[in-house]
């Protein structure tokens, strides 16, 4: 049985047949799907007919649905190296992943492609059977396995700095590309938990010195804080994965700074997943869908029970609630918090778990379009007692996860980019970006991108049908008849009276 910290595999001869049995399942399935778009040039530069920005899980994912489907000219750019997409092995830092190891995540209905015929394949089944949780890390193995077992073509090292429209296209400036611009018809951004926002940094660290704190989404250096105090505000799952390792590398002390009267317990959105949810969600009305996702928000998830005993076992690790930190000001070699009306906290560094926030005019891709860029709060009022400024910023996309634009004809473009990521929660479900739904979600953004390349391209199809000229019939497989003469009735039968 494998170390649940290690992503060391005891034996990979299993996976040369698992390698197999899945080009074999694909073979009969007639994967990938029968190319249909037809080819777009613009004088001699060549246009894609879907680009997907980022390589990790849901980019991936997204790239096995289009090809399904049958969609051939596609580009997977990640701004990360090969190997590092995504959050798993640099910025989280838990020892497990939440979601049960059974789930079937990104495999889109291939038993070969799971974790679970992956991580069997290696270490058997009786190790399957011991596995509690997947480890962090071991994740991230079977996600490069996964890549090169699809052979999924991710460019790594490029970036996408901003997008422009070019008539009925995309113009995509790129850095790290062999080109500074491609063209495409249809972009995906399939970015993950800070695709269409960034990390959330409270007012109250203004002016603050960047030496002093970090954002648990930063490359902290845990070594250096070694023998000082930290501070972690939060209690969500980053918050405490992160006081976890700052207790592990030897911190004189960790304290939470928890702004609730009392730790959430219940993770609410476990008790209602299903099928029908994720089928049926994107079609409720806007009140309802507000009213389930505001509630998840203000009951909020809470951080793994592993994770936080893995705290808690410190006697150095304190949880202390009802602490809204409102002030934060350097002190000496360190800070001096305020918190609540009448406490004062002082530590030599502070970790921000406070998550990201969704707010598509944070990102620079789309330039002052992002003003154009419809949002909950310009199309949703919520009932008095309701309220959620958080919720509000979150993008108001289309059914097929495109953007919609804020005023009708200021930026029609926007339906050409799709949001595959975290910033589709409020509108479409938590289908693009958590383990449980993410196959779901590919599928269905496959099957609208297809619909709407297929009306685009409808006068084109039209004069394929006419053009179409391959028969079936080679003409030796019949002769033709003559239709026989009458036969005369004969005499004294058949004659009327």
């Amino acid at each position: 049985m494998p170390d649940e910290t290690s992503a060391m595999p005891i034996d990979g001869a299993g996976l040369p047949a698992l390698e197999a049995r899945l080009r074999e399942d694909l073979d009969y399935l007639c994967w990938p799907g029968k190319p249909w778009v037809p080819e777009r040039r613009k004088g001699d530069e060549p246009v894609a007919d879907v680009v997907i920005v980022g390589g990790g899980m849901c980019g991936l994912v997204t790239w096995l649905a289009l090809r399904t489907a049958g969609i051939e000219r596609i580009r997977v750019i990640d701004r990360s190296p090969e190997g590092r997409e995504g959050p798993w092995v640099t910025y989280a830092r838990m020892r497990t992943l939440r979601s049960p190891k059974q789930l079937t995540g990104p495999a889109y209905g291939h038993g070969a492609l799971t974790f679970q015929a992956w991580f069997r394949a290696q270490f058997g089944t009786a190790a399957w059977e011991e596995l509690d949780k997947i480890p962090r890390p071991m994740w991230m193995d079977y996600l490069r396995w996964y890549r090169k077992a699809l052979g999924v073509p991710v460019e790594n090292g490029v970036s996408l700095d901003r997008v422009d429209p070019e008539g009925d296209l995309l113009r995509l400036h790129l850095s790290g590309a062999p080109e500074a611009s491609v063209l495409t018809r249809k972009l995906i951004m399939a970015t993950g938990r800070d695709g269409t926002g960034v990390p959330n940094i409270p007012g109250f660290m203004d002016g603050v010195s960047r030496r002093f704190w970090a954002h648990s989404s930063d490359d902290i250096d845990f070594d250096a804080l070694r023998g000082r105090r930290v501070a972690v505000v939060g209690v969500g799952a980053s918050a405490v994965d992160n006081a976890a390792e700052a207790l592990e590398r030897g911190a004189a002390e960790v304290r939470h700074l928890i702004r609730r009267a009392e730790m959430p317990t219940i993770n609410k959105m476990m008790g209602i997943g299903s099928f029908g949810f994720v089928a049926g969600y994107c079609d409720l009305s806007d009140e309802w869908r507000w009213r389930f996702m505001n509630y998840s928000f203000v009951t909020q998830t809470p951080s793994p029970r592993g994770s936080t005993l893995r705290v808690s076992q410190h006697d150095n690790a304190h949880f202390h609630f009802d602490c809204p930190v409102t002030r934060v000001e350097e002190s000496g070699d360190g800070l001096r918090l305020s918190l609540g009306k009448d406490k004062v906290l002082d530590t030599d560094f502070l970790i921000l778990g406070t998550g990201f926030a969704t707010d598509p005019m944070a990102r620079t891709e789309f330039g002052a379009a992002a003003g154009d860029i419809a949002l909950w709060q310009d199309v949703y009022a919520p009932p008095e007692g309701e309220e959620n400024r958080e919720l509000a910023l979150f993008p108001y996309l289309n059914g097929d996860f495109s953007f919609r634009e804020k005023v009708p004809g200021t930026a029609p473009w926007l339906e050409n980019v799709y949001c595959f990521n975290f910033g589709a929660t409020a509108s479409l479900g938590k289908v693009s970006g958590d383990i449980p739904g993410v196959s779901d979600g590919a599928q269905w953004l496959a099957t609208a991108l297809s619909a709407k390349l297929y009306e685009e391209d409808i006068a084109a199809h039209w004069q394929g049908l006419q053009d179409y000229a391959t028969p079936e019939l080679l003409g030796d497989e019949w002769t033709a008849s003559a239709v026989p003469e009458p036969v005369a009735a004969a005499a004294g039968k058949g004659a009327v009276a």
